[in-house]
């Protein structure tokens, strides 16, 4: 399992009882997590003063309920890195904390690579890999189907101070885009990519990882440099496991390493981790 270790302005407080609690900056949130098997370790009352909790609804969907009123949105921040983040309709806020280690890792390899690294960042949502990735030096193009998460992405960069680095947003369905750059003969040397288990594109083109994911890991494949750097794949898909992505790397990319893992976040109350996601990645 590997872990973020550098996050100042956020805090996985506690989680159990299929919810966790988590303090952004100087807000704290209580929202669903189906990971979240275990009691809670934390006194009722800390649960109760969350300033927000997101409740679900039994015909679906769900609300957040507000102890006070907090602001439209706020920062928080990851080594020198920022973000905005605010609740949104779907229990989210815009960023996936367990992210940040890998992160640590992009921006590690990245910084250690002795050629300019240029990256693809495919359904690239608010942009916490893309503005790690340009804050290591690299060019990136930042592709998502949704305008709105594109232009989230471009504030989180600028509120970084990356505004003046190269970085281009594409409004984009992914499959098309990259269908497109191979016919364009364009390369990257690096290719990040966060697949949602289902969903439609900028032209309610339908997604399904089962089917979709290997032809795309296959065409990405054809964009990659003549001096590739890594290819990483991270899921969120209930029941995936991390062996999944590892082989679907090695039947299409060669000649380098690949791994696989977990992430997650180490809880302060009694340093539980809570499994967040997994990913599968190639080193050249």
């Amino acid at each position: 399992m590997t872990t973020p270790h550098n996050w100042k302005k956020y805090e996985l407080l506690d989680s159990g009882d299929g919810m966790k609690l988590e303090r952004w900056s100087d807000v704290v949130l209580a929202r669903p997590d189906p990971q979240a098997l275990w009691q809670k370790e934390l006194p009722t009352e800390k649960w109760d003063a969350a300033d927000a909790t997101y409740t679900r609804s039994k015909t679906g969907g769900g609300k957040w309920q507000y102890k006070k009123e907090l602001p439209e949105r706020w920062q928080v921040s990851y080594g020198d890195l920022r973000f905005w983040v605010r609740p949104t309709g779907f229990k989210h806020t815009g960023l996936f904390p367990e992210q940040a280690a890998n992160w640590d890792w992009m921006m590690e390899t990245i910084t250690h690579a002795d050629w300019p690294i240029s990256v693809l960042n495919l359904f690239a949502y608010t942009g916490g890999a893309t503005v790690a990735c340009a804050s290591a030096g690299a060019s990136v193009t930042h592709v998502d189907a949704a305008k709105g998460m594109c232009e989230w992405a471009g504030e989180n960069l600028e509120l970084s101070g990356l505004r003046d680095k190269s970085v281009r947003f594409i409004v984009d369905d992914v499959v098309k885009f990259v269908e497109r750059e191979i016919r364009r003969g364009t390369k990257y040397d690096a290719i990040i990519m966060d697949p949602p288990s289902y969903g439609r594109g900028s032209d309610s083109e339908m997604w399904k990882i089962e089917k979709m994911l290997v032809p795309l890991v296959e065409n990405c494949s054809k964009l990659l440099s003549s001096q590739p750097l890594f290819f990483m794949i991270n899921s969120y898909t209930t029941g995936m496991s991390p062996t999944v992505l590892e082989n679907i790397l090695r039947s299409q990319l060669k000649n380098g390493t690949v791994s696989s893992g977990e992430i997650g976040l180490t809880q302060t109350s009694n340093r539980f981790v809570l499994p967040a996601g997994i990913f599968g990645k190639w080193v050249a």
